[in-house]
């Protein structure tokens, strides 16, 4: 059973393609996952072996700058990750471009991401 979740959460207004968002959105999840790793290893390790299936992601959209921080007001700081952009392609320099939310218990995610829709 699924008991821990990882949220990607995308920004929609900046017209990325389809590349530069799974870049961003590999970014999210593999430096989230660090970060609750050193911050709750037993959430990191529950999430990333015991559940069935293992390292459940969901990436979301949202379509504005506004609309991302929005989220993060919704859960504390240790949780979330920011991923901006070093600009060398498609968009300028230092862009917030998505934010990764845990891996953590489902109870305590749903409430942050209840109302985004998928990507």
């Amino acid at each position: 059973m699924n008991n821990y979740k990882q949220a990607i959460v995308v920004r929609k207004d900046l017209g990325m393609g389809a590349g530069k968002i799974a870049g961003q959105v590999a970014h999210a999840a593999v430096l989230a996952a660090e970060k609750i790793r050193k911050y709750n290893y037993e959430w990191y390790t529950s999430w990333l072996y015991e559940d069935d299936p293992p390292q459940t992601k969901i990436v979301l959209k949202v379509n504005s700058a506004e609309e991302l921080i929005k989220v993060t007001r919704e859960a504390p700081m240790e949780y979330l990750t920011f991923i901006h952009d070093a600009g060398k392609t498609q968009i300028a320099p230092n862009t917030l471009t998505c934010i990764g939310i845990g891996p953590m218990p489902n109870e305590a995610i749903e409430p942050i991401i209840k109302n985004l829709k998928l990507l």
